[in-house]
């Protein structure tokens, strides 16, 4: 029965119990664990003790546990809150932005495969809840779940893409394609996408609106690929 410690954020949290919780997880080492945290709410010196800090929706803290093979969920034993990110209270925009940014791993990710550069852009993005740090979690989080936009050349036929004022960008094909044709219906693609979008995504581009597209673009990629909307991406999408 392997045991974890290590750094974790809490992606997904519900009541189990009266004194239990389900909780998801991501690890630094063990990607996206599942796990029963039994006790977690009871107030008794012992449940204080080894869940110190409570477990929170969207904390940092040193998570402990059993990953069991016979079950979907491990059994999560201790916890030690780190960072309660407290700014997240106190923000909504960035409250907002963190809650897509956990629904969008968790639709993702598989459980149990390891992903340290997602951790640490998840980390970085909720010390600091901005447009740029969201764009470099969501191009962090498509490359390493297999997803990267091609935007460097043809992703249809790996030719080159010449500099011009706007591309199409297909999901079906994975990124941008040189002879594409832009749908009338923008819910599914092909879509039109501006030069200053596209240098944005390759890190060439500051500006607030190109980032912001850039950011509303890997959003209706992430959904194209999963093939749904996730109710946080109105977030994104509608500037909920």
């Amino acid at each position: 029965m392997p045991r974890f410690k290590e750094q974790a954020v809490c992606i997904r949290m519900l009541d189990w119990s009266e004194t239990s919780q389900i909780v998801a997880l991501l690890t630094e080492n063990h990607g996206k664990v599942r796990g029963i945290a039994k006790g977690s709410k009871r107030l008794s010196p012992g449940s204080i003790a080894r869940y110190s800090g409570g477990i929170e929706l969207l904390t940092l803290g040193q998570a402990v546990g059993l990953i069991r093979p016979s079950s979907d969920l491990a059994n999560l034993t201790e916890w030690d809150l780190q960072q309660p990110y407290r700014h997240l209270h106190e923000n909504l925009g960035a409250q907002r932005i963190a809650l897509y940014a956990a629904d969008l791993i968790n639709a993702l990710m598989a459980d149990h495969d390891p992903h340290p550069n997602v951790f640490a852009a998840l980390v970085n993005l909720l010390g600091d809840t901005n447009d740029a740090a969201l764009l470099r979690f969501q191009w962090r989080l498509l490359e390493d779940c297999g997803y990267r936009p091609q935007i460097d050349q043809d992703a249809q036929t790996g030719g080159a893409i010449e500099p011009q004022p706007s591309y199409v960008f297909d999901p079906r094909s994975g990124g941008l394609v040189a002879n594409g044709q832009a749908a009338t219906n923008g819910a599914t693609g092909p879509w039109r996408v501006r030069h200053e979008t596209v240098e944005a995504l390759r890190g060439n581009n500051e500006d607030k609106a190109s980032i912001d597209r850039a950011n509303r673009l890997l959003c209706v990629y992430a959904r194209a690929i999963l093939d749904r909307q996730l109710p946080t991406m109105s977030i994104l999408l509608n500037g909920e």
